[in-house]
This record gives structure tokens, sequence and C-alpha cells, in this order.
């Protein structure tokens, strides 16, 4: 989480892409590729789409696993490329809405559901600063550890409530909150 309470751009691609994957055909060419291209991964996790950060960009960078996908599948592929490069990058492109907005209509049409954290990216879109690169790792285990908190109290079952919350978080946790009273303290 940064300064403006915003979720750390590795963490959103990590969401993304765990929502990618859940949505692949299992059976599928694309998904097969996936147990070859990373044979160390556990079945269990590849399932869940559980990838690191380093794992992402080598299987970016693969062409061949492109090929394997069906048509749906590589348009929300593609769309989740674009979003890493130009939104979660370095640099924000001035169409970086249009960018997002594809691929949350790819991720939707391919099936994916809208984690809190893809909620949170379509809700919060305009907030986000113009370099996104330059977010530190701790802010995004911080974010990690209020978010696994929500998580465990909705016992995994995301609703509203749970984007309200996170949302009241950040606010009692804003050190510049200045208030019109000053309580007095008693000491005895």
């Amino acid at each position: 989480m940064d300064k403006d309470g915003l979720l750390p751009p590795l963490h959103i691609k990590l969401g993304l892409m765990k929502n990618f994957i859940k949505a692949l055909d299992k059976d599928g060419p694309g998904f097969q590729y996936l147990k070859q291209k990373f044979p160390y991964i556990s079945e269990a996790k590849l399932k869940e789409g559980i990838f690191i950060g380093p794992q992402i960009k080598l299987l970016q960078q693969d062409p061949e696993f492109d090929v394997l996908l069906s048509d749906l599948e590589r348009t929300a592929w593609d769309a989740f490329k674009n979003v890493t490069k130009n939104f979660l990058g370095n640099k924000k492109t001035e169409d970086y809405d249009k960018i997002v907005s594809k691929l949350l209509r790819s991720d939707h049409a391919l099936g994916c559901n809208m984690s809190l954290k893809t909620h949170f990216l379509h809700s919060q879109l305009n907030f986000f600063s113009p370099n996104l690169g330059d977010v530190s790792d701790e802010h995004g285990k911080r974010f990690h550890q209020v978010i696994s908190t929500v998580e465990k109290r909705y016992e995994g079952k995301w609703n509203s409530e749970m984007l309200t919350e996170y949302g009241w978080t950040l606010i009692s946790e804003c050190p510049s909150s200045q208030y019109k009273r000053k309580v007095k303290r008693k000491t005895f």
C-alpha cells in the first residue's frame, strides 16, 4: 500500500495473473504448457494461479504460450500483458483507462472472477500515480497483511463490505488527520 493507500503494482499483477490462470481451460493446451514450463510448481498452485513476478515475466516473453491459447484466452492474455507494460510499469500511457477497460472486458468474457484487487483497480483507476514502478515492495507486504486479515474475517467469500472495510482501514491509519478538539489527558 503506498502513501495514498493504493495497491502496489506487483500485487495487482499477481491478482490479475491468478484470475487469468484460474479461468483457463484446465484440459486445454495453454494450461498443459504451463505444467511443462514450470514443472517444479505443484499442480494445485498452478490451478490456483499462484505465480511470482519473475515467472510472470518469463511467461509474458514466451511466444509459444501465446500460440497455444484459444482466441478468448489470447485476447485476455494480450490485455494482461498490455496492462502490465503500459499501466503497472514505470510509465503510465495516456490511454491507460482504455487499456484497463479492455482488460476488464476480456477477463469478464473469459469468465475471470473480479477479485478485490481487480475491483479496487477498476474503481480507483484515476488515483494511481503516473509512475507505479516507484512503489516499494515494502508497501506490497503491508498491503498483503491488511488484505489477508480482511479476507480471513469474511472467510474467503467476497462481498462489497470487504472493500468498504479495507477503505476504512486506510482512513483510520492516516497519520495526517487533524482534529478540531484536543483530548486532555489526565495523569495520576
